[in-house]
């Protein structure tokens, strides 16, 4: 919410176009691209990687798994690391609130493919409720649609690394593309070894 302090996303220009300086503390951010592997997941391991030993990172149905050796070597705890394969549409979104509301989550991620205006709000104020940033990863086609979420990042492949537009921000509408330099892609069909999937979770 408006009071939760910002988290530092380890990109000085990115940090600058964000109100209070970095992704949101306790809301709801959707990162949109045309398709998954773009550098999403590169962008928030500074996030990642800054997590607090006692607090979960929560992954719900990403459809690719995260690489565990570049997440290891941006310092990630992959022992914290929590991989949830929901069944159905309505189970990813009970998990997201559920991980958001129990506190002890340091963030969560969720890669819905298809949430209604309503499923958003709710899981907008379990967000805020819990002072967790909840990010959610969505097609570029969603643009267009309105949203509660408080930060909307579109992201496209770039020579230099990767492009961002805020097409949604608090404060006034920001205009210019920026383009990161990233680390090496984190996302991949390797799989993770079965001690970082924990309840709930399979391993694939």
């Amino acid at each position: 919410h408006a009071g939760a302090a910002a988290l530092p996303t380890g990109f000085a220009t990115l940090d600058a176009e964000l109100p209070g300086g970095g992704w949101p503390a306790g809301a709801l951010v959707e990162l949109l691209a045309d398709r998954p592997g773009v550098g999403e997941l590169s962008l928030l391991l500074p996030l990642l990687g800054a997590t607090p030993p006692a607090r979960w990172i929560v992954c719900i149905a990403p459809p690719l798994l995260p690489y565990a050796p570049a997440l290891a070597s941006a310092g990630v705890p992959l022992a914290r690391l929590l991989v949830v394969r929901p069944e159905r549409r309505e189970d990813l979104l009970w998990a997201a609130r559920q991980a958001l509301l129990s506190g002890s989550c340091a963030c969560v991620l969720a890669w819905p493919q298809r949430i209604d205006n309503a499923g958003l709000r709710r899981l907008q104020l379990a967000a805020e409720e819990s002072a967790t940033p909840l990010f959610l990863f969505r097609p570029a086609s969603v643009a267009a649609q309105p949203s509660p979420a408080v930060l909307r990042i579109a992201l496209a492949p770039h020579p230099e690394g990767l492009q961002l537009r805020i097409l949604k921000r608090r404060g006034p509408l920001s205009t210019a593309a920026l383009v990161l330099a990233l680390s090496p892609g984190v996302s991949s069909d390797s799989r993770l070894p079965r001690s970082y999937t924990r309840t709930g979770a399979v391993a694939v």
